[in-house]
C-alpha cells in the first residue's frame, strides 16, 4: 500500500447507510488518514445503535497526516438542519449534503487532503428540496470549474476498468449525444487520468461500437461509420492505443481484454452490469478530468439497511485504497502530502 495521505469522507445521505459506513470503517486499521466531512452527533449516535465504539478526532491539518487507531475517525464538522432518523428521508438536511461536499471539495483545492471518499446520495430528496442535482460527478465538475469529467468504474485489484460516453440519461438519447466531439473528450480524458492518476505510461483502451455487432457494416446501425471510426482514427493519429469499434458482446471476454487498461463502453448498461457482476462490493466510482482525486462507493443509500448489522463497507474500503493509489501516482516528487 502507498505511504499515508489525509483523505475527506463525505457519508452522503444522513439517514442512508453512509453513517454506518463512516462508523464502521473507523473501526479498522487504515493507512490513510480519514475525516469524515460529516455531522459528529449523527455518526455518534449511528454508532451508539450498532453498539460500536468511536471516537471523533479533531485534524491538524498543519501536521503530517498519520494513520488513526482503529474506533477513532477524524472530523470535519457540519451539523444537519435537522435530526436524521435512519431510514427516512428529510429534504431539509439536503442542503447540508451538498455543503459537506462542498467544505470536501476546498480542503483538496486547499491541499489540506490528498483526495476525497464519497458515500452515496439520494438526488431525489436534494431535488425536492428545490435543489438541482443530477449526481455528484456533474456536482463536483461545476464546483471544481472543470470541464465535463469521465465516469469510470473499476475493480478493486484494477483487472477491469470501464469509462463510459454518455452516464444518466435516457436509452433512447444515447445516439443524439454521442457526438465526435463527446467522444473525443471522453477518449482524451481517459486515457489522460489512466496516465496520471494511475501511472499508465501508454494505456490501450478497448472502444466498444454502439450497436448490436459494431453496426454490422452499417446494417444495425451507422454510428461507428459516422462517429466511432472517424473519431477512433483521428485519436490513433494523435497517439493514443485505441482499439475498435468492438462488438459489445464479445468484447469483454478474457481475450480481448488481455492487455488492455480500460474499457469505453457508449451508455450506462451496456458496461457497467459487467464490471458489477464481475465485483459488486469491491467496484469503485471514479471522477477522471477533476483537478482533484475524487472516488465513491458503488451502491446506492441502502434506506431499509441503515443502522442495522447488514451493512458491508467492501466498496468503501475499495473507494479509500483506490483514493490512496490515484493521490499517490498523480504526487510529483517532493510535493506535499
Amino acid at each position: 500500500m502507498t505511504s499515508t495521505a489525509r483523505l475527506a469522507f463525505t457519508p452522503g445521505e444522513p439517514a442512508g447507510i453512509g453513517p454506518d459506513l463512516a462508523v464502521r470503517i473507523a473501526q479498522r486499521e487504515q493507512s490513510a488518514q480519514l475525516v469524515a466531512v460529516a455531522d459528529p452527533d449523527l455518526l455518534q449516535a449511528r454508532a451508539a445503535q450498532l453498539g460500536l465504539a468511536l471516537t471523533l478526532e479533531t485534524i491538524d491539518y498543519d501536521a503530517p497526516p498519520r494513520p488513526l487507531p482503529a474506533g477513532t475517525l477524524g472530523i470535519e464538522p457540519l451539523r444537519c438542519a435537522n435530526t436524521p432518523r435512519p431510514g427516512a428521508l428529510d429534504s431539509g438536511n439536503a442542503r447540508y449534503v451538498l455543503d459537506c461536499l462542498d467544505r470536501a471539495v476546498d480542503m483538496c483545492l486547499e491541499g489540506r487532503c490528498a483526495g476525497m471518499v464519497t458515500g452515496p446520495v439520494h438526488k431525489a430528496v436534494i431535488n425536492e428540496a428545490g435543489i438541482l442535482f443530477s449526481g455528484h460527478t456533474v456536482y463536483l465538475a461545476e464546483r471544481c470549474a472543470s470541464d465535463e469529467p469521465v465516469m469510470m468504474l473499476a475493480t478493486d485489484d484494477g483487472a477491469l476498468r470501464v469509462a463510459l460516453a454518455s452516464v444518466h440519461i435516457p436509452l433512447a438519447h444515447v445516439p443524439a449525444a454521442l457526438t465526435r466531439e463527446s467522444l473525443t473528450h471522453t477518449l482524451r480524458v481517459t486515457e489522460t487520468g489512466l496516465r496520471e492518476r494511475f501511472g499508465i505510461a501508454q494505456p490501450r483502451l478497448l472502444v466498444a461500437g454502439l450497436n448490436p455487432h459494431a453496426g454490422e457494416n452499417g446494417y444495425l446501425g451507422r454510428e461507428e461509420i459516422e462517429v466511432i471510426t472517424p473519431v477512433l482514427e483521428a485519436e490513433r493519429a494523435r497517439g493514443l492505443d485505441l482499439v475498435g469499434p468492438l462488438p459489445a458482446d464479445t468484447l469483454f471476454t478474457p481475450h480481448r481484454l488481455a492487455g488492455a487498461d480500460a474499457v469505453v463502453a457508449m451508455y450506462h448498461d451496456q458496461g457497467l452490469p459487467v464490471i458489477k457482476h464481475l465485483g459488486f462490493g469491491r467496484t469503485v466510482n471514479i471522477s477522471l478530468g477533476l483537478p482533484i482525486v475524487r472516488t465513491s462507493v458503488d451502491h446506492g443509500t441502502a434506506l431499509e439497511l441503515a443502522g442495522s448489522e447488514a451493512v458491508d463497507c467492501g466498496s468503501l474500503q475499495a473507494a479509500i485504497d483506490t483514493a490512496l493509489r490515484m493521490a499517490a501516482a498523480g504526487r510529483r516528487p517532493g510535493e506535499p502530502r
